[in-house]
């Protein structure tokens, strides 16, 4: 489990294809801290970690993982800087809300919009995903924990504040970029008991 609040930001050093993808991410994590196995939230998604080296770890993205991801879109290559998020330990700070790296479908980022010293970011999701984000509720996208504004059909907007847009990739976001999205998992209960119900 995650929280949502990005703790680095890492780069994609190599993407290798061997049955399915092996990634190699770099970062300011101490890696002799991670073991093997570990979870780390990249770019929301949560990977396994495989090997790891004096400032880089390997996961393995399963061909799943690919098709409900942006890594389908062929984004992950060399360069690409990425949120990182480690997995929660107990007595951890819950700062964002219940993220499980369970990545839900691929929104589009279709509009940017300064906003005093904000940034208002407005992005269109598959139909099938928009009945689970409302007002004032909670996604994460790109592994970052976001309060949604507003929604109109399969549109929303979120709110960056300037240290969000420092600390995450979020200051490096363009118009027509394809975001990971993974609905509250309240809201995925909530919708499944409504169905239940009727």
């Amino acid at each position: 489990m995650f929280t949502g609040i990005i703790t680095d930001i890492g780069e994609v050093r190599q993407v290798i294809k061997q049955g399915d993808l092996r990634a190699r991410i770099g970062t300011r994590y101490d890696t002799s801290g991670i073991d093997l196995g570990a979870s780390i939230a990249c770019d929301g998604v949560c990977l396994t970690v495989i090997e790891t080296g004096p400032d880089w770890f390997d996961v393995e993205i399963s061909a799943e993982t690919v098709s409900k991801t942006n890594v389908s879109h062929n984004t992950w290559e060399a360069g690409r800087k990425i949120n990182l998020e480690r997995a929660l330990k107990v007595g951890d700070e819950l700062g964002g809300h219940i993220v499980s790296g369970h990545v839900d479908g691929v929104a589009e980022l279709i509009r940017l919009e300064d906003e005093g010293d904000s940034t208002r970011a407005t992005f269109r999701v598959p139909e099938a995903l928009a009945r689970f984000i409302a007002p004032k509720g909670s996604v994460a996208l790109n592994g970052t924990s976001l309060t949604v504004n507003d929604v109109d059909g399969v549109e929303f907007g979120v709110n960056m504040i300037p240290h969000t847009k420092a600390v995450t990739t979020w200051g490096l976001a363009r118009e027509g970029d394809r975001i990971n999205l993974e609905i509250d998992t309240l809201a995925r209960y909530v919708a499944r008991l409504q169905e239940w119900q009727s």
